[in-house]
């Protein structure tokens, strides 16, 4: 159907849905625009679930393949809170150098007959000449940007601020460190994702973040402070504020959940983060970007006609989301409350990190949540109920809320 596609944006969900339509159609012209020189990415490590990669295998089992055989892997998760820890098995997790899938998913592209342009930047006052154009270049698209008001863009910044940092240390488990400081909790979750190290991503309320001086600390200031606070998880390891030598410095920022009305305006659609994002806590951002880049290439498969395939790509994917949505969004509460938590047994805390997706919690007294939850992974009936009045008690709550400011 779509003899000339060009994908603005060289990241994996650009990529891999350029990887899939020249599988569908080795005749497709395929363009991927990149404005990053070769090479250069931001960010570290990324995570994923096994479900992620079978569906890999499914849709293109080369790359899959190598995305498999470069990744590390896991199943325990470890939290440190204070001088206390606690370790749990869980499911199997993998991650991977951003790096290192972007050049795996660049490489099977090329070999397919996909043009990459990289150090090409495209603003919303040139849209490319195209049967189809995929806006695929993340949270600040600029192709999204020049037509947000038919998009109908919202964006909402999150409370705390974070920095997404990297270290030597390589952590063979999921990692979470919280340290109590005089001006209140600041918390890091660090994973694996090579022998070369591991993502560090470091979170705090706003008013820890002034307390602590970070909102005036130039990088290597900032980078100390932390490393003290994080020493008993770092052993030694230092922390960096940049992926390579050229690369900017991580800021610090406040994350922003991005949501658009609709995906598409005549041949332009959204694709990965420039069409909506989901809290980092829950590690979904790249699966999300993968998972929708294998929808879009079904409904152009699938559909003879433009209009019906981007409507049915849209309609597919904006359903798929609405648990991970929902997920994200408490997710992000839990951490905003920390406080209300951490003062649990770390064994309870840990489960309940483990339940911070419930729309239940955030309205049940912790210790009391934690004891149903426990009764409920015993009694079916238990169980039931848990999910029966867990939605319930959040749109009666939310309902409540949006009437009071009115």
């Amino acid at each position: 159907m779509c003899v000339k596609v060009v994908c603005v944006g060289g990241g994996p969900a650009g990529l891999y849905l350029s990887i899939l339509l020249k599988l569908q159609d080795p005749s497709h012209d395929v363009t991927v625009l990149e404005r990053n020189p070769e090479g250069c990415t931001y960010g570290w490590g990324v995570t994923y679930w096994r479900g992620l990669l079978d569906r890999l295998h499914e849709h293109d089992p080369e790359s899959a393949r190598a995305v498999e055989e470069h990744s590390v892997r896991w199943r325990d998760g470890v939290a440190h809170v204070r001088d206390l820890t606690t370790r749990h098995r869980g499911d199997e997790g993998f991650g991977i150098g951003r790096h290192r899938l972007l050049d795996v998913l660049a490489a099977r592209a090329r070999a397919l007959g996909v043009r990459l342009e990289f150090g090409h930047e495209v603003t919303g006052d040139d849209l490319p000449g195209a049967d189809l154009v995929v806006a695929a270049d993340g949270v600040r698209s600029a192709l999204r940007t020049r037509y947000a008001g038919h998009f109908g863009t919202e964006i909402r910044a999150g409370r705390n601020h974070y920095a997404w940092l990297g270290t030597p240390k390589v952590f063979d488990a999921f990692t979470f460190a919280f340290a109590d400081t005089d001006h209140g909790w600041i918390w890091a979750y660090g994973y694996g994702y090579g022998p070369e190290g591991s993502t560090c991503v470091v979170e705090c309320a706003p008013e820890t973040w002034t307390g602590l001086g970070l909102d005036r600390a130039d990088e290597a200031e900032g980078l100390i402070l932390l490393e003290k606070l994080f020493a008993s998880v770092l052993d030694g390891h230092p922390l960096t504020a940049r992926p390579t030598a050229t690369a900017p410095p991580a800021p610090w920022l406040t994350f922003r959940t991005l949501t658009n009305r609709t995906w598409s305006k005549d041949n332009l659609v959204l694709l990965g983060d420039a069409a909506h994002t989901t809290h980092y806590s829950i590690g979904a951002g790249t699966t999300l970007a993968l998972e929708d880049a294998i929808s879009l290439a079904g409904a152009l498969r699938a559909h003879t006609g433009l209009p019906a395939a981007l409507g049915a790509y849209e309609r597919e994917r904006k359903a798929a989301l609405l648990p991970v949505q929902s997920a994200a969004r408490y997710s992000a509460r839990w951490y905003e409350n920390l406080p209300r938590y951490l003062g649990l047994p770390p064994h309870e805390m840990f489960a309940l990190l483990g339940q911070r997706h419930s729309p239940l919690l955030p309205y049940v007294p912790p210790r009391l949540y934690y004891r149903l939850d426990r009764a409920a992974g015993r009694l079916e009936p238990l169980r039931r109920a848990k999910r029966w009045l867990g939605p319930r008690v959040a749109r009666t709550v939310q309902s409540r809320a949006l009437t009071h400011r009115r």
